[in-house]
């Protein structure tokens, strides 16, 4: 499933496209993804202005001009791809400049396609050009819907989310806060998106190796008697914020359905240090030890036995 860099990076690349467009129409070409569409789903998008583009979590949120948001999650193979000119036919001359973003054949089937969002989009000359935002998702794990966006907050999908991993919200006091006291394992601790929002399973290996941590010591542990932070607290925050900017910087990690805007893929999975590698050397400096591979909660979780304690 794609964790908050391959979303963020996701975002980065459809914003030019679709922050400040007109949505002229919409082609739904099924009743439902992972859950139905919300009543008169492409008629309620017809005519709006998408004001911005954002993200919580996993999630990304269209503002529209109409206080309402389009809420859209990618599931597990959910993708989205920027299209110009008449569908099918080869792109319109001249493209229109989207700086990094270009127009790119698609690889998936368009049996996929499920939703094409066709847009009135700025050019930045006081034009607009015709555009189309195509979402493709063959396993049908995603979803998309509509808010108001004074009821987000305290929406089921957002209430009960923690902090995000970006930036310097996330810092070894706040960490020490929401662990004290779980008696749970740290990585299933840092997974519970109520603790830190949007943190997933490949990204938790990556900073509990970076921290030099392991997966199954209580979460509890990196807080003292007093409630402060431990000095190993202090090294998680950090490798956290470090390890998400380094993936969202990379364009994600393409292990199997990620793909950017662009069409092309993200390669921080390049840069994995212990995320399927059990079996390899650690790559700790002076570390004899082996990358090693245990299940918890369902999930892989492949660490250094030797030097993360």
């Amino acid at each position: 499933m794609p964790e908050l860099p391959e979303v963020e990076t996701v975002r980065r690349g459809l914003a030019p496209v679709f922050e400040g467009a007109e949505i002229a129409s919409v082609s739904q070409n099924r009743p439902d993804l992972r859950f139905p569409f919300p009543e008169d789903f492409a008629a309620r998008l017809t005519g709006r202005q998408v004001v911005s583009l954002g993200r919580r979590a996993k999630y990304l949120l269209a503002d529209l001009d109409d206080a309402a948001v389009l809420v859209m999650h990618l599931g597990m193979s959910g993708a989205f791809r920027i299209e110009t000119g008449e569908p099918g036919a080869s792109p319109a001359a001249p493209v229109p400049d989207l700086g990094a973003f270009r127009v790119y054949p698609p690889a998936e089937a368009r049996a996929h396609d499920h939703v094409v969002f066709h847009l009135l989009s700025p050019t930045g000359a006081g034009t607009r050009v015709p555009m189309r935002i195509v979402y493709n998702d063959p396993r049908r794990f995603g979803f998309m819907t509509l808010i108001e966006r004074s009821a987000v907050e305290t929406h089921p999908y957002f209430a009960k989310l923690g902090v995000e991993p970006t930036g310097n919200q996330l810092d070894a006091e706040l960490l020490a806060a929401r662990l004290a006291g779980k008696a749970t394992s740290l990585k299933a601790a840092l997974l519970d998106q109520r603790v830190i929002a949007g943190l997933g399973n490949i990204y938790v290996c990556e900073a509990l190796y970076r921290s030099g941590l392991s997966p199954t010591r209580a979460a509890g542990s990196l807080v003292t008697a007093r409630g402060r932070p431990t000095a190993a607290a202090e090294r998680l925050a950090v490798a956290i914020r470090e390890v998400i900017a380094e993936a969202i910087a990379a364009g994600g990690s393409t292990l199997r359905d990620h793909r950017q805007a662009d069409g092309s893929l993200g390669y921080f999975q390049h840069s994995f240090a212990v995320y399927g590698r059990e079996g390899e050397p650690c790559r700790t400096p002076g570390c004899t030890g082996t990358i090693a591979r245990m299940v918890q909660g369902g999930r892989s979780t492949f660490y250094c036995p030797r030097c993360q304690k």
